[in-house]
């Protein structure tokens, strides 16, 4: 024991205590390490405790109330007080509800019949039609669930309920889109997403960042070439493997996961390549903003993981506080995996999504043209 704390104390005061104090030295110089360390841990921990919540809470819910009584709004109030649901619409008609959960606008839709007062009142069970939005299907189960155990303690006159009492109101559910409730059905799109966002922007960056480095992008330089010919050559090949890792995805979801495909292919594709210019715009701004590929790697866990727990992939963006859901409106994935779950699950087309296509196109323009406009700064 004596040897080994002689060896301990000769070993720190000799190189090993050297070598120490210039790794230290060498990091404190470096800046750039220690903002890397100390900023994005702490901006993700705070991102992260606030929009990841396992409660599902403020499900938007439209109301298509045929009574207009004092009953039918006490109905909609005992099902919107705990804030699980907001009345969020008053559609018309039930088509017009269908559409608003088609296009995403609604969680859940309840349907309150003409005669939901008569029965109320003559003591019998009222029925009414819900429907739930079942490509969260984890959302979709609690939703249903609280629903069920709201009506069963609703009592329109107030009066307590008793062990002997018939329920006064129950509720016919429909899920629609993900009748079975398929977990995997909802998570496959947005791993689908995820990986496409790391893929495009991890290996465009790397690559850029490679060549840099090695000095072949100054010897390209020196050819004819103009810049911009130089970095779409590298962009185009890019663009096609990406094109086919949509296209594995779609594959593997179908025959692993079940998982249908009910929209248009080549509109997919299309949408799909808008979403790949985001990531490769993405990649192309960390070449210029890295110096090296383990900074690159640094980085873009810094970036990537925020886009994806605010975009809907993992968590419901209803369940985060107001702020992170309206700057999730500022996220690319977000508004692609609401495409991917659109059209592999719902069917529906451009006529539906082209808010998402919209905004997808112009951050896909102003991120390659925002990125190519630095990186050809740089070179010059």
């Amino acid at each position: 024991m004596r040897r080994l704390k002689s060896w301990v104390r000769r070993l720190l005061a000799t190189r090993f205590l050297a070598l120490l104090r210039k790794e230290i030295q060498q990091i404190l110089r470096d800046r750039q390490l220690i903002k890397l360390l100390l900023i994005p841990p702490t901006i993700q921990l705070l991102v992260y405790g606030f929009a990841l919540n396992p409660d599902v809470r403020f499900l938007p819910l439209g109301v298509v109330d045929e009574v207009h009584g004092a009953s039918s709004r006490e109905l909609i109030s005992a099902l919107t007080e705990n804030q699980v649901f907001v009345d969020a619409a008053r559609p018309r008609s039930e088509r017009e509800l269908a559409r608003k959960v088609e296009r995403g606008e609604l969680t859940a839709g309840l349907v309150i019949p003409p005669d939901f007062r008569r029965r109320i009142v003559q003591g019998r069970t009222a029925e009414v039609q819900v429907f739930i939005d079942g490509v969260d299907a984890n959302s979709a189960g609690i939703a249903n669930g609280y629903i069920q155990q709201i009506l069963r303690r609703f009592r329109p006159d107030g009066s307590p309920a008793t062990p002997r009492s018939p329920p006064p109101v129950t509720a016919a559910v429909t899920f629609l889109y993900n009748p079975g409730l398929r977990s995997s059905w909802f998570f496959v799109p947005g791993v689908m997403g995820l990986v496409l966002t790391l893929i495009a922007s991890l290996v465009s960056a790397v690559a850029l960042v490679r060549e840099k480095d090695t000095g072949t992008l100054e010897q390209l330089l020196m050819t004819p070439a103009s810049a911009w010919e130089i970095l779409l050559a590298k962009i185009a090949p890019l663009f096609v493997l990406l094109q086919v890792d949509v296209a594995l995805a779609l594959v593997l979801g179908r025959t692993v996961f079940g998982l249908p495909f009910r929209g248009q292919l080549p509109l997919f594709l299309l949408l799909s390549g808008l979403y790949l210019f985001v990531g490769i715009g993405i990649g192309i701004l960390l070449a210029t903003v890295c110096r090296s590929q383990q900074q690159v790697l640094l980085t873009a866990f810094f970036i990537n993981l925020p886009l994806v727990q605010t975009s809907g992939a993992i968590a419901p963006i209803e369940s985060m506080p107001a702020f992170f859901r309206g700057l999730s409106l500022l996220n690319p994935l977000r508004h692609y995996i609401t495409i991917v779950r659109g059209m592999q699950l719902k069917g529906v087309g451009l006529e539906t999504l082209w808010p998402h296509a919209l905004t997808l196109a112009i951050m896909a323009m102003a991120l390659m043209a925002f990125s190519i406009s630095r990186f050809r700064s740089q070179l010059s």
